[in-house]
């Protein structure tokens, strides 16, 4: 009864205390003179003139006003170093120490997170006293005093300490309770280390209620947010989106530091928004005159250079050559960087870079090290003695580090870089971290000790054998790793970025069966991320990809629109008729029609495509894709992203152009892409074989002479053709008599041209036919012509038909033929040859 007795006194106590000290703040001369200062010199004399007056609230104000003055400067005209070591501050966290018995809640935990911002460190004593008096006192504290002790524990790095998981009991316990975004949010980011997936979700549910993405004012929130997503590596749309909204409202008032951390997130989340994309671009192009200092043009470099053009990257490569010296080593560090995602390849700038990376070298981590060392190695940078530097400096970090991601990491930089001799004692640190490595870490080691037994063993004698034992340990782990996962998503999440030799030749096989073991736990929320990964793997498995068409049938609705792309991908691209095709189709088509105008504009075109090769042309999908505010908005889009996936995206719609032109003339689609076609044809050649050009002669003597076949002919929508020879009404071979005898040159390589003959320059005789091979290689058997499958498309050209040779070998193919745009009708015509080659 005692201890209770005495909790309730204490808590008389602070109440009758905090009674005491509001009574006090509205006659208290000192704290209005405090109030009205207005520098920090001024609170300083202040305190020096009245030590043996100073109560709590005045140490707790003036404290509070320090922080306050600072923070209202530039980073650059910032002098907390001056304020922590001025004399009469020393006087106040004495002071502070001595009274945290007579603070309240509130003023406790504002006068430790104001310690914190003007950078006390958090081993000193005051920040000790402060953290242990909080601790006693946490189950009192009110959400919102709750909320700000989370960001200070946060700012310590004590992320996964004791006492915050006591916080996020708490707030486990009281989320009924909250109702307040702005403090539900930040406690969700301090405790995104320790929530479980069912916490998080119950998290992420309320706040979803609570947030209102019609008021610009939850920017803040919305930030916080989107980085506990970024946190617990959940990508979730719904959230997402409403966080999109409002950071759209605030655009006109975003720094290039926000949008930066914005931009970052999305690109870790995969959440690739073009309407943000396109508003940031402009934003930071309006910056571009006002961030001329070091630090915000640093920091305006590295948001805007891989959304923008050739005429501002080269504006800002030009500023950042004059600025390049007055970088500290962070900021050279994000410019490095952010020149490999462009692809910068401003030599002058690029040795500068490299110049001034090389005075700062001792002072970065060793991660920093490997993105530099990466980053150089991108860039194509010529410094060998930068490179040796780096090398011994990656080598030092390697010995020292007993983080597994680290080591993985810095083994992986260190087989990139050009060295005839690998460090003895690499393969040891390997051997000491693998049992702790995940699938990601063993993967990055493979890569590199594949790469050192086939590039350097031969100057090493002995070496080899190392490797090579080294890596049978690696497939043991990697094997059993996988042998002992009962999670879906924390597996899926190990295999992101695993790819390449190493998984195909060791990890493939057994990966699947362990996605056969835990295919109970593919769901509405895994399922689009395990089709992106089935289709990653390129190999069909049936059992998989049924289980996915079912309960994607089964959750349709819980399942987010943009989704249906990734989900439909494997099945389009292995040509793979799960049960209930028909169905299966049609629920992710009705899943996306309500939102054909929140899909980002790339991303339709691909989903366009896709349904294509599936041979589904839905005619409102279609017309919304080639509508002309349509491919405005996919062209201002094209120019923010990078430039493999900007072709990529204009190769797939000129595929799905093709296809809706040969199978549904009836929508009425424009083809446009015939400069495109030309420009592509006109950067390549055709390389013919030995093979093709044995046909080639062969089809000549069997039809009466090379000038009755042709060789790497285009059909008028650019299909590339082996061989086309002309037929009569009869089935008889028609000679080209406008052109010389076809002699293909000595070394293989055809010009890319379309045929002028496809283009309308010759029409064919009455009841002409042409006959061509869409199969652009024929393996060497016996090519029986006697009895093949012809394949007609009466809407090429309204006074013939294309045939297409299609033997039983072709079975695949010709489908795949088919889904790309070309409605088939098969009949059967006879040329009465069997050849032997």
């Amino acid at each position: 009864m005692l201890p209770l007795k005495m909790l309730r006194l204490k808590h008389i106590y602070y109440l009758s205390l905090r009674f005491y000290q509001s009574r006090v703040k509205g006659s208290d001369v000192l704290l209005s003179e405090l109030g009205t200062c207005s520098n920090e010199d001024q609170i300083f004399e202040h305190i020096g003139k009245n030590k043996a007056k100073l109560e709590v609230l005045h140490v707790s104000r003036a404290i509070e006003l320090l922080w306050k003055f600072q923070k209202e400067k530039p980073q650059m005209l910032r002098s907390i170093d001056c304020i922590r070591n001025h004399s009469q501050f020393m006087v106040l966290c004495v002071l502070a120490e001595n009274k945290i018995d007579q603070m309240d809640d509130e003023i406790l935990v504002d006068l430790l997170y104001n310690s914190l911002r003007l950078s006390i460190e958090p081993h000193d004593s005051l920040v000790q006293q402060l953290v242990m008096e909080a601790w006693e006192r946490i189950e009192r504290f009110s959400m919102a005093v709750l909320s700000k002790f989370a960001v200070c524990l946060t700012n310590q790095h004590l992320h996964h300490s004791p006492l915050m998981g006591k916080i996020a009991d708490i707030v486990c316990s009281k989320l009924e309770s909250v109702h307040d975004t702005r403090i539900l949010s930040s406690l969700m980011l301090s405790i995104s280390a320790l929530t479980s997936k069912h916490f998080r979700n119950c998290l992420i549910e309320k706040i979803e209620f609570l947030l209102d993405a019609r008021d610009p004012s939850q920017f803040n929130n919305s930030r916080r947010l989107v980085q506990f997503l970024r946190n617990v590596k959940f990508s979730y749309r719904p959230l997402l989106e409403k966080c999109n909204e409002i950071f759209l409202h605030n655009i006109k008032n975003l720094d290039a530091d926000n949008i930066s951390i914005i931009l970052g997130v999305y690109q870790s989340l995969h959440f690739n928004n073009c309407d943000f994309r396109l508003a940031a671009k402009w934003r930071l192009i309006e910056l571009m005159n006002t961030h001329t200092d070091p630090v915000s043009f640093a920091r305006l470099f590295a948001a805007l250079g891989p959304l923008s053009q050739k005429e501002v990257r080269e504006r800002l490569e030009s500023t950042a050559l004059l600025m390049i010296e007055e970088f500290s080593h962070v900021q050279t560090l994000a410019v490095v960087e952010t020149m490999a995602e462009m692809e910068c390849r401003n030599l002058q700038l690029i040795q500068k870079v490299a110049s001034s990376l090389s005075k700062h070298l001792d002072v970065y981590k060793p991660l920093d090290a490997a993105k530099i060392t990466q980053a150089l190695l991108s860039l194509r940078c010529q410094k060998t003695d930068l490179f040796a530097k780096l090398r011994q400096i990656l080598i030092s970090y390697l010995h020292l580090s007993v983080v597994p991601y680290e080591i993985s990491m810095l083994t992986r930089v260190l087989s990139l870089l050009p060295s005839p001799r690998t460090d003895h004692l690499i393969p040891a640190r390997i051997i000491d971290v693998l049992p702790q490595c995940n699938l990601s870490d063993l993967n990055a080691f493979a890569f590199a000790i594949t790469k050192w037994v086939r590039n350097r063993s031969s100057y090493q004698p002995g070496t080899g054998t190392v490797h090579v034992k080294l890596l049978q340990k690696i497939n043991i782990c990697g094997l059993e790793r996988l042998q002992k996962a009962n999670d879906l998503d924390l597996l899926l999440e190990e295999l992101k970025y695993v790819s390449g030799e190493w998984f195909e030749e060791v990890l493939e096989e057994e990966t699947m069966a362990s996605f056969e073991r835990l295919i109970r736990q593919i769901t509405w929320s895994n399922v689009s991320e395990f089709a992106i990964f089935l289709t990653k793997t390129n190999c069909l498995h049936p059992g998989l990809l049924d289980q996915v068409a079912s309960v994607t049938l089964d959750h349709i609705s819980k399942i987010h629109y943009s989704a249906t792309y990734a989900i439909l991908l494997p099945f389009t691209i292995f040509n793979y008729d799960p049960p209930q095709t028909e169905d299966f189709f049609e629920s992710c088509i009705q899943r996306s029609r309500p939102h054909l105008n929140s899909f980002d504009p790339h991303l339709l075109v691909l989903f366009g495509y896709s349904l294509a090769l599936a041979s589904y042309f839905p005619e409102d999908i279609i017309k919304t894709i080639f509508s002309i505010d349509f491919l405005v908005k996919l062209d201002s889009q094209l120019d923010t992203l990078s430039d493999n996936l900007k072709m990529r995206i204009r190769l797939r719609l000129m595929e799905l152009n093709r296809a809706v032109c040969i199978e549904c003339p009836e929508f009425q689609i424009t083809w446009f892409h015939d400069r495109y076609c030309q420009q592509l044809l006109n950067k390549g050649n055709v390389s013919i074989g030995p093979v093709q050009r044995q046909i080639h002669e062969i089809l000549g003597q069997l039809l009466g002479g090379s000038n009755y076949v042709k060789a790497s002919v285009f059909t008028p929508y650019y299909y590339f053709t082996d061989f086309e020879c002309t037929l009569d009404k009869h089935r008889k071979p028609i000679p080209y008599v406008e052109q010389t005898p076809v002699h293909l040159p000595k070394n293989g390589i055809s010009p890319w041209r379309p045929d002028k003959e496809f283009n309308g320059e010759k029409q064919l005789p009455p009841g002409g036919a042409r006959l061509m091979n869409l199969k652009p290689q024929i393996p060497p058997c016996i090519l029986d012509i006697s009895s093949c499958t012809v394949v007609c498309d009466p809407r090429i050209h309204q006074s013939s038909q294309e045939l297409v040779i299609m033997s039983n070998y072709d079975n695949l193919i010709s489908t795949r033929i088919n889904n790309r745009g070309l409605n088939s009708q098969r009949t059967t015509c006879s040329l009465n040859v069997i050849t032997q080659f």
